[in-house]
């Protein structure tokens, strides 16, 4: 009688580990989706740069042009990127979410298929407006699929590892393509993950709770708009026209009166785009202006070392994709190791190490000239890499726990909207100090001495900012 109740027993609990075997399944390919999701939207931000050269061959341009299509696509991804987290919130991240896989892969196809600069450029903005959707609601089905705290830190780490590759192969890969089909299939690329991408969320991820009293700030989203877009036009076109240029004075001034009407919206409205309570909490003001600050830096800087390998090095398309290699081997398996660095001496620390690691590396570029070996370059590179790999992690992940996860959409949001604010304006800014004739190289210097100065004030800011108490009670 005992066996046959020890088989009945063992029957039931077999039965009983089919769903739990089932939703770890989903709950894996779900972290897939969204891994493919974050990775497709950091791919498109520095595939493009290997393709800079070509572009510019093709459809004419110089420096200001091929610097609008970098940050039309940037522009757009943190001007709604707060609007899509709410979005998310307020009718369910996952519909939203395959809505902007849907998009991205169509605009994908038409930069594909641009005829000249104008259309290219558009393109990018309708593809920075898909990456706005996919990022935080990639983000707030994570936070639903793992409540649990260092479950939700490991899955965190293995979106932002696949991210983090995409973003570091992006070169390598745009430059195989480049050389090998044409600077058109770096867009072409994008369309079997999104398919893949789609599937998977639309079979696996679970549907969020929706708040349908959460609303979409119109008024907040088009003085953000404004903002950004004004800024990132002075900064862009003063390096070509000149800083006292009325044009770009205009610009600036726009720029400075759309942040203030949108300020004002935000204080007055019922349900802002960016709830600016939310900068109450020290941890959340703190990791939010670290990624941006963190942005700034890298992404300026990817931009700038991409042209001076072709343009000052004289490489192709190819080879420069080559020269990023060891960035890419270097960032995914820090990323995996930084959760681990993280549980034991705390995120903030780690973020701290991470932000001094790739200071370190932009100084070890002072002394760069168009004859410095490629070698020595390359050791500054994966020093770099190293130290965006180990911060990125523990930096989302305290800031998504540093709010109630019924607002993890709009948390996500703002630390993408500040991350890619941070990427808007380094391109904007070191392409202005890069683009004027016969000075690259000077430029490059000085680029370098701001990458390194804006990751030491995030080191700082996050070091001397979170008393050791507030992280652990986070």
């Amino acid at each position: 009688m005992r066996a046959d109740t020890s088989k009945y027993e063992a029957f039931n609990e077999g039965r009983a580990s089919t769903p739990r075997a089932a939703s770890a399944l989903a709950t894996s390919l779900t972290l897939a989706a969204m891994s493919l999701g974050y990775g497709v939207v950091q791919l498109d931000v520095t595939i493009v740069n290997t393709a800079l050269d070509a572009m510019g061959r093709t459809l004419g341009g110089g420096v200001a042009e091929l610097q609008w299509v970098v940050s039309a696509y940037t522009i757009a991804f943190a001007a709604f990127i707060l609007t899509s987290g709410a979005l998310g919130d307020r009718i369910g991240a996952k519909r939203v979410f395959m809505a902007g896989f849907a998009i991205f892969t169509a605009a994908s196809l038409a930069c594909a298929l641009s005829p000249n600069a104008a259309v290219l450029i558009a393109a990018r903005l309708v593809q920075g407006l898909a990456a706005a959707i996919l990022v935080p609601n990639s983000l707030a089905l994570l936070n639903h699929a793992y409540p649990d705290e260092r479950a939700r830190g490991r899955a965190v780490a293995v979106w932002a590892a696949g991210a983090s590759l995409a973003l570091t192969a992006g070169p390598f890969v745009g430059g195989a393509l480049i050389t090998l089909v044409g600077w058109r299939a770096i867009f072409l690329v994008n369309l079997p993950i999104g398919l893949a991408g789609f599937g998977l969320s639309w079979r696996y991820a679970s549907e969020t709770p929706r708040s349908p009293a959460r609303e979409v700030d119109l008024p907040g989203q088009l003085a953000a708009i404004g903002a950004l877009g004004a800024l990132a036009g002075a900064i862009i076109e003063g390096g070509a026209l000149g800083w006292d240029h009325p044009a770009v004075i205009a610009a600036f001034v726009g720029a400075a009166v759309f942040a203030a009407l949108f300020l004002w919206r935000e204080r007055r409205a019922a349900q802002p785009m960016l709830p600016l309570s939310l900068f109450g909490h020290r941890l959340f003001a703190l990791t939010a202006l670290v990624g941006l600050l963190v942005n700034t830096a890298i992404y300026g800087l990817i931009f700038v070392l991409s042209l001076y390998f072709q343009r000052i090095n004289g490489l192709s398309a190819w080879w420069t994709g080559l020269a990023f290699v060891p960035m890419m081997a270097a960032v995914l398996p820090v990323n995996l190791l930084a959760p681990r660095l993280a549980e034991r001496i705390g995120p903030c620390p780690t973020i701290v190490l991470g932000a001094s690691i790739s200071a370190l590396g932009c100084l070890g570029l002072l002394w760069i000239e168009a004859d410095t070996s490629y070698w020595m370059i390359c050791a500054q590179m994966i020093a770099i890499s190293t130290g965006l790999g180990l911060l990125v992690p523990p930096l989302t992940s305290t800031l998504l726990g540093s709010v109630d996860k019924a607002r993890s959409g709009i948390a996500a949001g703002v630390l993408n909207a500040t991350r890619q604010t941070g990427s808007v304006l380094g391109v904007a800014l070191f392409g202005s100090l890069v683009a004027a004739e016969g000075a690259f190289m000077a430029g490059l210097h000085l680029s370098l001495v701001v990458s390194a100065s804006v990751l030491l004030l995030a080191a700082v800011v996050i070091g001397l900012g979170v008393p050791a108490r507030d992280e652990k009670s986070e």
